[in-house]
């Protein structure tokens, strides 16, 4: 079994927990800045190191004045804002243990979360999300206490209640935990099945980040500025903001991707954390502004693509041969320093997780400016365990594990680890415990993966998600729904085929750049998802990227049918996760028809086809039958035939056999007439020798 091992840099103090970093920036006379505060669109207000301590103290003081005790479990249902750091840690300085859930979560989620983590309060955005968590009271019994509402002033409400409680009383709170102890309950989004709570220590946090930042220091550097709209909900978001708050790095808040691009262009970060779609995304749209500035331009855009992914592989190569690079120079005034000022002009660095980038769109960014360092972690891992460097840049592998972590390859290819990032375990949950653990302690990460002779990690897929043809081929299906979405035409791509003759792929479009790709394709810009979904000629260009995308996999794995879906498949409709990974088992289970359509017509067309067989064979086995007949009849007249002639010739031979031959006479008993003319009487021995004697002789002459 191979196993790699790589030994952590350092250790924190197993006494620390996560308010140590705080507590460590309050303490620098130099008083950084370690947030931007979006107080309105455009308008970042900077939160100094001295200021944020003393608002997160303050918080915390209020929960302690509302009953909060150490080892509490609290909710926080918001979106991606300020305010979300600072009440994660006046959570931590009571002692207390956070809860995050995602906004967009339904009433029974968000009242499982609640439940099961058996929480006492929760803090939530707006009154939007009040309604939700009033509703998720009718799912499960809830034990909360308090509620407050970060858009209703409560957080102010707070302060005021906590001007009582002393800095001693606070102490005692924020040094009851350490590094081992819980920090918080991490509810995985759950692409299957029940979530489950991923019980999370401060020093998975801590000593996490500070191995990143030993290896990793020109991401974890404090001239760098983040702005983070993923998710806070999501571990990986989470991660990042300690790793940034730990490093000095200035962090900044979008609460929605629609407002990214403007959020962008005000904050102009040096580094961003992303996942794929989003990267897809940016790359789309770039293409569909160049396609709405006539062919000219699309052009332009087109051989741009080609000349930076060239220009990327023979820089990543060390050989760049020197009219690439002087086409490279053409085209980074075109083309490339456009797209860098779309995303504020200063990004040089992005951390991409939650899913692997095509090494096609790595390369293009790349040479746009961006070096993208992928990353690969779970929730049960506090995010990374693994992530590529700057230092040794590299495209198509995730890189070496992180310091302190360790791999093994299971016999059927599985990723089983082991590291300082590693949950402790499932939260109340010792089933799952004793299923997703091995043994010796390793976690079962359920994706299948290999290490190359440099150690560097590459994912091959989730296990679950193989699909097993009906000929016993195991498909992944990342290849192909990758390259699918990096179409600007398409918003989602599943593959389908699990115990089926072949592989098929539904298919969604985009409704943000679908107006301008119709009109590409000369159609009506006003046609609706449904009726575009049906159009031969929408049909048609689907088809163009499905062939596309075959040429990347074997035949077996090779796309024979699509369907395109008249809707697409959001997070709000519970087809994605927050992630934007697809939920394959309730895509199958609310769109069967598309699937049912495919392989109905298929089979369909299979038995017209054995229709067709049958009678062909019936055909021609009474033809055959008809033919043995015709020639058994030839036959037997043939053989009439062939006796009639044969003692027809037999009579003429015998005819003229006779007419050749001398008459002969009756020989009595004692006499015979020999062809000397004399008669000879029978048994005279000695007439008959000289008989043969003479006979002999006329032969001779």
């Amino acid at each position: 079994m191979q196993i790699v091992s790589v030994p952590a840099e350092a250790m924190v103090d197993p006494a620390l927990n996560l308010t140590s970093i705080v507590e460590r920036h309050a303490s620098d006379t130099s008083n950084p800045v370690l947030y931007r505060w979006q107080m309105s669109p455009g308008n970042w207000q900077d939160i100094h190191a001295h200021q944020f301590h003393d608002m997160v103290v303050s918080v915390a003081k209020g929960l302690i004045a509302h009953g909060v005790k150490p080892g509490d479990r609290i909710g926080i249902m918001s979106r991606t804002r300020f305010e979300w750091a600072l009440i994660d840690f006046a959570i931590w300085y009571a002692g207390a243990i956070s809860v995050p859930i995602y906004e967009t979560n339904a009433p029974a989620q968000v009242a499982w979360a609640l439940s099961h983590s058996e929480a006492q309060a929760i803090f939530v955005e707006n009154d939007n999300l009040v309604q939700i968590t009033d509703k998720a009271h009718k799912f499960h019994p809830l034990n909360i206490k308090n509620r407050w509402v970060i858009e209703n002033g409560d957080l102010d409400a707070l302060i005021t209640a906590g001007l009582d409680v002393s800095d001693a009383e606070l102490e005692v709170a924020r040094t009851h935990a350490h590094a081992d102890s819980l920090a918080t309950i991490v509810y995985t989004s759950g692409t299957t099945g029940k979530p489950k709570g991923c019980a999370l220590t401060h020093g998975n946090f801590l000593n996490l980040s500070l191995n990143t930042r030993i290896v990793e220091p020109e991401i974890a550097n404090p001239h760098n500025s983040s702005l983070i709209f993923l998710p806070l909900a999501h571990v990986l978001a989470r991660f990042i903001q300690v790793l940034a708050l730990d490093s000095g790095v200035v962090v900044g808040h979008s609460p929605t991707i629609k407002n990214l691009a403007a959020d962008l262009d005000s904050f102009k970060p040096t580094m961003l954390l992303v996942v794929p779609r989003v990267f897809e995304k940016i790359y789309e749209g770039a293409l569909a502004k160049a396609a709405r500035g006539g062919t000219i331009n699309k052009n332009l855009f087109k051989r741009a693509v080609k000349v930076a992914i060239a220009w990327s592989e023979a820089k990543v190569s060390g050989q760049l041969p020197f009219k690439l690079a002087a086409q490279y120079a053409l085209y980074d005034k075109l083309v490339y320093t456009k797209l860098r000022a779309a995303m504020g002009g200063k990004l040089r660095y992005a951390v991409c997780g939650g899913g692997p980038l095509s090494p096609r769109l790595n390369h293009f960014y790349h040479a746009v400016g961006v070096r993208v360092v992928e990353g690969y972690g779970l929730t049960e891992t506090c995010a990374p365990i693994a992530a590529g460097r700057i230092s040794n840049f590299q495209i198509g592998a995730i890189g070496p594990l992180l310091p302190g972590s360790q791999g093994r390859l299971a016999e059927d290819g599985e990723l089983e680890l082991r590291g300082i990032g590693v949950m402790k375990e499932y939260y109340k949950n010792p089933a799952e415990n004793a299923q997703s653990f091995t043994d010796d302690g390793w976690f079962k990460s359920g994706d299948l993966a290999r290490f190359d002779d440099q150690g560097l990690l590459k994912i091959v897929g989730r296990k679950k998600e193989i699909i097993v043809t009906a000929g016993g081929k195991n498909v992944i299906p990342g290849t192909a729904e990758n390259h699918l979405r990096t179409s600007p035409l398409v918003s989602q791509a599943m593959l389908v085929g699990d115990q089926k003759p072949f592989i098929a792929a539904l298919v969604t479009l985009d409704p943000d750049t679908l107006p301008d790709q119709l009109e590409h394709l000369g159609l009506p810009r006003s046609l609706s998802i449904p009726e575009a979904a049906v159009h031969p000629a929408v049909r048609a260009a689907i088809q163009r990227i499905i062939d596309e995308a075959n040429q990347l996999v074997s035949r077996a794995e090779a796309i024979r049918e699509f369907r395109i879906m008249g809707k697409d498949l959001t997070e709000a409709d519970g087809y994605l996760t927050p992630s934007q990974k697809l939920k394959r088992a309730k895509i199958l289970q609310d769109f069967s028809a598309y699937v049912d359509d495919i392989y109905s017509r298929v089979s369909e067309s299979a038995n017209n086809k054995l229709e067709r067989l049958q009678s062909y064979a019936e055909q021609a086995s009474d033809r055959l039958q008809e033919f043995k007949t015709e020639k058994t009849e030839k036959l037997h007249d043939l053989k009439v035939e062939a006796t009639e002639r044969l003692e027809e010739f037999k009579g003429q031979a015998a005819e003229k056999l006779s007419q050749h031959q001398p008459a002969r006479a009756t020989p009595s008993d004692k006499e015979r007439t020999y062809p000397d003319g004399k008669e000879h009487v029978r048994g005279d021995s000695e007439n008959n020798k000289k008989l043969h004697e003479s006979l002999r002789k006329n032969r001779s002459s």
